[in-house]
């Protein structure tokens, strides 16, 4: 833990502000991110390294703790799964224009949580139940379903990961530049076929954080794995129905509410005026994201395209918060906007080549659909302790 002190004399006299906080990683590193810092953003505000935040403001300032990392959670079978804690963030700490309103990955039951906890590694299968284990084999063949079910038997607080929490993982990524490799191409990454992760004995599948530190969501050896090719991964809370976007409400998905296809907890995604959101595809492969009202001429296709061309046709902060927008511009972005219901894939899979990413979506599956390129994670909270 490096300890980093900076002040600044103004051009006027001897007034100087002195802003003091701890920081994980070498001291090298740490000082030149905060010196980063000062030189563009002097004064108060926030220091975001890695994904972690700091806060500052003018003295006397009180130290401040990271305490984003990586820790041991034990479910109700006595089990650990190595679990990476994410602490509160406002929309407008993750993207350009967000709002102020605390991200809804932070949201559940209507009660504000000030962290999650998500899987480090996708899951492994340990006597029916998933774990977060490094150099493991991905549980894979099994259904979305099947999926949050195996998930919630671990216990209170324990669920498949969300789309709220994948977009939040994806928006830091986005936020701090650090897009996670991975397995991509037949367990190595086609960016760089330098790196390499360990094969898990499955054709072109590598064992789970098996790869280099790039393959991380912060580059760095302790951050989350494999959010980017190796298996596709199902999240829970979100859908394409007939054309148009569903999620359940804020993180809600996080509990056992119904989602079923027919489920009542399933609301529309909006924009900011509050209109539902749909997606047009049409037979050349354009891709429109738009609130406006279908017509007779209204185009329904499956295709694929870069998020670089897929077009916005709307503003909604919901689709940012649920990373489904150009945050990474190669990525590719899947969906069959025809009559059904199809549930996300995210992260491409080893197959990928320069289509994956932690923005790479395809809203294209049934609800009934596995295979062994597909798995997942599991994410945890926790209720509140409300100190006296």
């Amino acid at each position: 833990m490096a300890k980093i002190i900076m002040t600044k004399r103004d051009n006027y006299g001897d007034y100087q502000k002195e802003i003091t906080c701890k920081v994980e990683g070498k001291e090298a590193f740490a000082k030149e991110m905060c010196e980063r810092f000062m030189a563009d953003n002097y004064g108060k505000g926030n220091i975001t390294i890695h994904g972690a935040t700091v806060k500052i403001g003018d003295l006397p300032q009180e130290e401040k703790e990271l305490n984003e990392e990586v820790v041991a959670i034990y479910d109700n079978a006595g089990i650990p799964s190595f679990m990476y804690r994410i602490t509160k963030k406002k929309n407008s700490d993750l993207f350009p224009g967000g709002s102020e309103k605390v991200h809804p990955a932070f949201i559940i039951g209507g009660e504000e949580y000030d962290e999650i906890y998500i899987s480090v590694y996708p899951n492994c299968n340990i006597n029916g139940k998933p774990y977060s284990l490094p150099h493991a084999k991905p549980w894979t063949n099994i259904t979305n379903d099947k999926a949050a079910k195996a998930c919630f038997s671990k216990g209170e607080g324990w669920h498949l990961m969300t789309r709220a929490e994948w977009g939040l993982v994806a928006d830091i990524c986005a936020m701090n530049g650090t897009f996670p490799h991975g397995n991509t191409n037949c367990e190595k990454y086609y960016g760089d076929e330098t790196e390499k992760g360990e094969s898990s004995g499955d054709y072109g599948i590598t064992l789970t954080g098996s790869g280099p530190a790039t393959w991380t969501h912060n580059h760095q050896p302790d951050g989350i794995h494999d959010l980017c090719g190796n298996v596709w991964e199902m999240v829970r809370g979100f859908r394409i129905r007939n054309g148009f976007l569903e999620a359940a409400k804020n993180n809600d998905a996080a509990t056992d509410i119904d989602l079923t296809a027919e489920g009542d907890d399933w609301c529309s995604v909006v924009d900011d005026e509050g209109k539902p959101i749909r997606i047009s595809v049409n037979d050349d492969g354009d891709i429109v994201i738009t609130s406006k009202k279908e017509t007779k001429d209204t185009e329904r296709n499956y295709d694929g395209c870069e998020w670089g061309n897929v077009t916005m046709d709307c503003d909604a902060e919901a689709l940012k918060e649920l990373a489904l927008f150009p945050g990474e511009p190669k990525a590719y972005f899947y969906v069959d906007s025809t009559y059904g219901e199809y549930l996300p894939l995210c992260g491409g899979s080893w197959l990928s080549t320069s289509n994956a990413g932690v923005f790479d979506v395809s809203l294209s599956s049934t609800r009934a659909y596995s295979s062994s390129g597909l798995g997942f994670r599991s994410a945890f909270y926790r209720k509140q302790v409300t100190e006296n």
